[in-house]
Order: C-alpha cells, then structure tokens, then sequence
C-alpha cells in the first residue's frame, strides 16, 4: 500500500531524481539551495508545503494570464481527454476543438496573417521558425539567404535554434551557441544602450543605423530574417523607444527580409492589446505564440503564418510534396480545449482592458515610490510588465558590481515578505509580470512589499 509522502520525503526525492531547469545543480542537490514545493494555488497566490502564501507577481514565467485555479479550463480539458484525449494532426487529420481554436488565434492577431501550426513551447516554435525561413527561402532559390538577426537581450528559447536566437550569455556559455547563421544587432534599450548625450528619437537611428550595417556586412542577399519581442521580456522587461519598430520595419523592408514577432510574452492580453504586434503598428510576417495562449493550464505553442510565407510554402508543396516538419503532439486536442476555454476567459472579462488599466496604475505607482531612490536609475513598463533597474550611481549610469547580486537580493528580499518578483538575468533588474486578473488593491500591496525590500538591500549596498 502506497503511504502519503511528507514534504520533507518529496524534497528528499526532489533533490535526488529531478533535473531543474534554470537551477544550480550541486546546490540544489546537497541542499544548499532550499527548494519549496507549491502545493495549490488561487488568483494570484500560490502556497507551497510550508502551508506558506506568497503573491505571484510574475504569474509563473510570464504565462498564467487569468490566474490561478480557474476551474473552466481544468473541466474543459476533462471533458476533452473523456472524448478524445489525442490524435494526431498529420495528413489533414484534425479535430473539432484545434480547427475552432486556430480560427480564434487567427481573430487574436494583426491583419495579414494565415494559418497556425502548432508545438509545445515557444523554444519548440522558434525552431520551426527558423525552419520555415530556411524553407521558404529554399522553395525561392535563394539558397544563400539563410542568416537571422536577433538582438542581444532578446529571448526566444533555450533548444539549439531558439538558443542561439536568443541573445544572453548565459544560454551559449558551454552550449557551442550560437550556431554560425544566427547574428545580433543592438538591444533596444535607451538607458542602458545609448551613448552619451544621445537622445531617444536619436538612439532610435542609432538602432536602425547599426541594423543595417550588418546587413550590407554580412550582405542582403544573405540576411533572411529579423526576429524580435515586441516588448524585450527576460532582456530586462524593456518597452521600445518611440518610433523604434517602424524604423526597424523600414530597414527590413529595404532589403527583403521576413519579420518574425515573437509574441510569446506580449500576445494574449499582457501589454493591454490583443499582441504587442498591434500596440506598435508591427507587420510580422511570422508570429511566435506561447505561455498566455493557455495561461499555462496546459503546454501550447504556436508559429502564425502570414499570407507572403504561406504563399511560398503552398508553393513549395505543389513542386516537392509535403514539408518534411511535424511534431507528435502537434494540435494536442486536451491542449487545444485549454486554450479555448482561456481565450473564452480572457474575451468575457476583458482582461486585456484590466491589464492596461491596472497595468498603468502599477506603473504609476512605481514611479511615484522609486523615481529618486538611490538605487533606482530606471522605472519602466508597459500592461502587466514592469521593471526596476538598480544602479550604483544612477544619474552616471554607473551599476553595482556584479559580485553584490543587487538584483537578486531584492529578490530574495521581497520573497521573504512573500512577493515573487523575479531578479532578470544579465542585470541588476527586478521585473514583473502579474496575472491579468490583478486588482489595485494587489498592486498597492506589492508596491509597499517592493518597497521594503528595496529600501532594505539598499540599506546594505549604499
């Protein structure tokens, strides 16, 4: 007979069988890295074995949109896996529930896009990404045209494709990444990136400029694409500088080369618009689609073909057969009634409009509590993202010594006044990312948490 387990023997188990992601191997497995187990969750709380509370300020990674503990979508996908829990997609296979979410993607997204075709992860959607370009490009005769821009600070994945896309350190360090095809160009980030005494509208150029300098170096006719965030998410939760996507947009157009939107932090409601696409006039010709496409209630991702890819691909079809490019759990029907059942959530409470609402009220709450703190050189966000960036001296744009971990600190220091708030990878930067679902109320409350914990690290490091 099976006995329940303790917490303290699931730790144990814990520590001994699970390979995490993201996490120190030899701290985690001697114990010096406490691990928590979260054992429920409602809203935008979760509770761990310590029977614990904490608020869930970055909503998972970015992902669980309507919050937690929606029973809708836990019933829509019972009453799924009861009819059909799976089959597959392959040679116009299809079931009732992918062909209606597909249309409804479609509705989600700006003008000009065609067909969805469906993964696991977004790490999983840019590799087909970075497949269809090759493709579409082959199907062409332009066998050269092959190389993909992204930006350093950019995020979209961690496989060997997605990994090399994504443009920090941390995911090439000992991977051999980034493969030869992939290059990045300059983070879009103002504060940090702009040489002295340039202006926005000027760093605006600079980016567009530095754009296309390394197209004519490595040359037109072998750049492909351009992939990008709307808003920069793991890079450090950075909105663009004005003007910047259609300056960007008119370098690619120039030399023929797809733009790939990832959207898989910004779409579904998180920016206050359907997609960042639509809040910054982006024409993308590929979509990136993930995290709030289920609210994280189930593993769903998506690549959104736009009319000119399409075009070529039925094209190459009629000349050399079927695209040799399949997932097995592609269009998972369980999945499938998820994303339905969150689309319908997000629609009937219009939570992209609370996101804007409540998202600019947390920002303006930010800015009225950290505009001045001397360890705060940059408030910034946009919707339901947010970000603090600490600095030695913030005025000079001089930061911390990386050996203090500021960031991380603050982190810690907020969760021990049980907020979750995340320490960004690369910098001293404290971002969030909380459900759609979040009231003033919440925000009022993480903002005096963030508070403290900034005042309390500061304390130490100032």
């Amino acid at each position: 007979m099976n006995m329940k387990k303790t917490a303290e023997q699931l730790l144990d188990i814990d520590r001994q069988y699970f390979m995490h992601p993201s996490t120190h191997a030899h701290d985690h497995e001697t114990g010096a890295l406490q691990g928590r187990i979260i054992t429920k969750a409602s809203g935008i709380r979760i509770t761990d074995h310590r029977n614990e509370t904490f608020i869930d300020g970055f909503a998972g990674l970015y992902c669980v949109n309507i919050g937690y503990g929606r029973t809708e979508v836990a019933e829509a996908m019972y009453e799924q896996a009861k009819r059909l829990a799976y089959y597959h997609t392959y040679v116009g296979h299809s079931t009732d529930v992918i062909a209606e979410l597909s249309g409804r993607i479609i509705g989600w997204a700006p003008e000009g896009m065609k067909k969805v075709y469906y993964g696991m992860s977004g790490s999983d959607a840019n590799e087909t990404q970075v497949k269809l370009v090759w493709y579409y490009n082959n199907v062409l005769g332009r066998k050269n045209k092959k190389k993909i821009i992204s930006r350093m600070g950019g995020y979209h994945g961690s496989s060997i494709a997605s990994g090399s896309l994504t443009g920090l350190d941390a995911y090439h360090n000992n991977f051999d990444l980034p493969i030869d095809r992939i290059k990045h160009t300059v983070r879009p980030h103002w504060y940090r990136e702009a040489p002295d005494g340039m202006d926005e509208a000027a760093f605006v150029q600079y980016c567009a400029k530095k754009l296309e300098e390394m197209i004519l170096a490595e040359g037109p006719d072998t750049v492909a694409a351009f992939i990008g965030e709307p808003v920069l998410g793991t890079g450090g939760i950075v909105p663009p500088p004005k003007g910047y996507w259609q300056a960007i947009q008119d370098v690619l157009n120039k030399y023929d080369i797809l733009l790939i939107a990832d959207e898989v932090v910004c779409g579904f409601g998180r920016l206050g618009s359907k997609m960042g696409s639509q809040m910054y006039g982006i024409k993308p010709d590929l979509i990136t689609i993930a995290k709030g496409l289920t609210s994280a209630y189930a593993p769903l991702s998506g690549v959104i073909v736009g009319e000119r890819v399409w075009d070529v691909i039925s094209r190459g079809s009629q000349e050399q057969g079927a695209m040799g490019h399949g997932w097995t759990y592609s269009g998972h029907p369980v999945c499938a009634a998820a994303a339905v059942a969150n689309l319908n959530i997000l629609e009937s409470e219009n939570l992209m409009a609370n996101a804007a609402e409540v998202g600019k009220y947390m920002l303006d709450q930010l800015h009225a509590t950290f505009d001045g703190h001397p360890m705060v050189g940059e408030v910034r966000g946009v919707g339901m993202l947010a970000a603090l960036e600490f600095m030695a001296k913030p005025k000079e744009r001089v930061a911390f010594d990386a050996a203090l971990k500021v960031g991380p600190q603050v982190a810690a220091a907020c969760m021990s006044r049980h907020l979750i708030a995340r320490a960004m990878p690369g910098y001293d930067v404290l971002g969030f990312a909380p459900p759609l679902v979040t009231t003033r109320a919440d925000m009022d409350e993480i903002v005096r948490i963030t508070k403290d914990a900034v005042d309390e690290v500061a304390g130490q490091v100032m």
